[in-house]
């Protein structure tokens, strides 16, 4: 495996997305149809999402530009309105970010002098006496399951539930305990681990979230965060094991990580359940019974999205590492830059000959760094709640949906109290189920997947907030981010 790769991985585009909450807990909003910008939702959506181009940046402030998902800016006119368009000169939309101690930050219009700010619900720049009012909450916008690199030390965090203790000593994050959900809660944050225990204060994981379980979040441009604990303690590696727990001094920038998606890791099995497996650090082959770190495969995503690249000798961007997937009830074939599909060969070598493809050529393929998922549609993400008898696809918070394998590809859906999702005939879903039902995934890209329901539809996000198995093609209501 490329361990170079990882050390070296910048984040992604949609790593560095931000939301912006006032002072009065609403979202900077970009309003499509009222050609204006207000500061009304309660939660994060796309229209709340925003990217930092940076121009300049220097310790505690930055020139920034601010950008929607649409691809227009918020702009600051004379007059003192904010509306969003296209910038007409170079210090058009240009403002000057502010970072302060308390993790707010301030937006001043670079050719006004005035600050960006809200009433709770309008949005406008008529101040240049900074108050309370012109403060804004930043809050990253990736998905909740995220990993975190030390660019100072090199490596990941890792919980060891073992001692109940976090350490920063992972150099590939590739296992399943690299993973945390990051909670956010009444403007601060809960570090959730695999086996859903949350970091604490006194740096030990605790089974439940409360107030020292809590973490406030210094955000900076480019995906760099650090987590304290407002009273003057903050987050970072410390001894000769990297232990993640508060101090007060951390040196160099130790207390900076990089916030990232967790990436996909997956093992694959041939017809006669033997793991596909590297060895002789170059030869790929279906040899071993048992599950070895050289059986573990990072999923890649290029463009377009049909095209992954199973990373193992080669190098990302050569084109023999392209591979069209296809999938066949939970089982994929891989389809070679030649059009041949890989199969297993007598000796157990996978190897490109075969022009159709059979069962020689199925592979079972099975998550390796995850036992759950959490989904994120156009809508939000999926959940349930005490207000709604079906899961719901809008959910600020979202639900984790435990995964219970059953067949290669085919998994079980068990809610947090431990029932099952269960179909009604209207293809919604409920989370209280008794009996277990197949439930079919289908990968299509990094973090990008489909699932077949029982139903034989796809699952697909309802503009009503209702999650529906009722589509027969796959359209963009049926991708989910995990």
């Amino acid at each position: 495996m490329a361990e170079v790769e990882w050390i070296h991985r910048h984040p992604k585009a949609e790593d560095l997305r931000i939301g912006l909450i006032s002072w009065a807990g609403t979202y900077l909003t970009f309003e499509a149809y009222k050609n204006t910008i207000t500061a009304t939702a309660k939660s994060l959506g796309r229209r709340q999402t925003w990217e930092l181009l940076v121009s300049n940046e220097h310790e505690a402030q930055a020139v920034v530009r601010v950008k929607s998902l649409q691809g227009l800016y918020l702009l600051c006119e004379g007059d003192g309105t904010v509306g969003y368009g296209r910038p007409k000169t170079s210090h058009h939309g240009c403002f000057l970010l502010r970072f302060h101690r308390n993790g707010k930050w301030t937006l001043q219009c670079i050719l006004s002098g005035r600050y960006l700010e809200s009433d709770g619900e309008d949005v406008f720049c008529n101040s240049r006496v900074l108050s309370a009012y012109h403060m804004w909450t930043p809050r990253p916008a990736l998905h909740v399951h995220v990993i975190l690199y030390s660019p100072i030390h090199h490596s990941y965090a890792r919980a060891d539930h073992t001692v109940g203790r976090v350490w920063v000593d992972a150099a590939i994050p590739c296992l399943e305990e690299c993973g945390f959900l990051l909670h956010f809660q009444d403007g601060c944050y809960h570090l959730e681990t695999c086996t859903h225990h949350f970091l604490s204060h006194v740096d030990r994981l605790v089974p439940q979230p409360s107030s020292q379980t809590a973490f406030h979040m210094q955000v900076r441009p480019g995906g760099l965060v650090a987590l304290c604990d407002g009273e003057g303690g903050t987050l970072y590696p410390q001894g000769a094991h990297l232990l993640l727990s508060l101090g007060n001094s951390p040196r160099r920038g130790e207390e900076w990580f990089i916030l990232q998606h967790l990436p996909t890791w997956v093992t694959l099995r041939s017809k006669t359940r033997k793991f596909i497996s590297v060895i002789y650090d170059t030869e790929v082959c279906a040899a071993s019974e048992h599950l070895t770190p050289m059986s573990l495969f990072h999923l890649a995503y290029l463009q377009p999205r049909h095209h992954r690249t199973l990373i193992a000798d080669g190098h990302p961007l050569e084109s023999d590492t392209f591979f069209h997937v296809h999938w066949n009830c939970g089982r994929i074939i891989l389809q070679s830059s030649s059009g041949r599909f890989l199969g297993i060969a007598p000796n157990g070598l996978l190897m490109a000959n075969a022009t159709i493809p059979g069962p020689n050529e199925e592979l079972g393929i099975r998550f390796a760094n995850r036992a759950f998922l959490v989904l994120r549609g156009r809508y939000g993400y999926v959940g349930s709640s005490s207000e709604h008898d079906l899961i719901q696809c809008n959910m600020d918070q979202p639900d984790c949906i435990q995964l219970l394998p059953c067949h290669q590809g085919i998994y079980h859906f068990q809610a947090q109290g431990g029932s099952f999702w269960s179909i009604t005939s209207f293809g919604t879903f409920r989370p209280w189920g008794k009996f277990a039902l197949n439930f079919c995934i289908e990968l299509q890209g990094s973090n990008l997947l489909t699932v077949l329901a029982p139903n034989g539809l796809y699952i697909r996000g309802d503009r009503s907030g209702t999650l529906l198995a009722d589509s027969e093609d796959i359209t963009k209501e049926c991708i989910w981010e995990f």
